[in-house]
This record gives C-alpha cells, structure tokens and sequence, in this order.
C-alpha cells in the first residue's frame, strides 16, 4: 500500500514560493486592494497552486471545509472586503472567498 505524503515535494516548493514572496508583497502595501487587478484562471501562478475564485466550488482532496482566502496567513485584504491582495500573487489582487493549495491558517 503507497503512503501519501503530506509534504510533497510540489507542496514543499508551492509553499517556499509563497514565504519567498511574502516580503515582496508587505513592500507593495501601500497599493489599495481596489485598484489591483483581479488573479485571472488562466494565470500560470493562480494554474500551479490550484487557485479558485470560489472555494464552494473547489474539488480538491487537501481542501478543509471553512477555508477561504480571507482566512489565510498571505491574504492581508481589508476584513470584510470581497478581495484583497495576497502573498503568492504579487501586484494582483484574490477573491476574498477564493482558496488555493497554498492555504495557511491565520494564526
């Protein structure tokens, strides 16, 4: 019987990624949420960690019920707002209700 192994090699690298690009997004703060463009699907970015716009619609087995962007540790979009900006996507803005593979708590 194979293991699954929680902390792949693509998990590994996708979640590096998202830390690396943490610094990147704090300095680019200053942009307002409302005038940064929207992630689009076909992104490769948004395509790689499996980002959706909707996390209701998300088929994806490492998906835990409750979790959405707003609930994220690289969202730093405004509480309440229906997007925001976020660590993986520098310069770009996520649905507040979106999800992807990258998913970290808020601590």
């Amino acid at each position: 019987m194979t293991q699954h192994n929680p902390l792949s090699r693509r998990r590994f690298l996708t979640l590096a990624a998202a830390v690396a690009a943490v610094p990147v997004a704090l300095h680019g703060r200053e942009a307002v949420a409302a005038d940064l463009p929207m992630v689009a699907a076909d992104d490769p970015t948004a395509k790689g960690v499996g980002y959706v716009a909707d996390a209701a619609t998300v088929k994806n087995p490492a998906f835990k019920a409750g979790s959405n962007c707003s609930k994220c540790a690289l969202y730093s979009g405004a509480a309440g707002a229906a997007s925001g900006p976020c660590g993986i996507f520098p310069g770009k803005a996520v649905a507040a209700k979106g999800w992807c593979t990258a998913y970290a708590p808020k601590a």
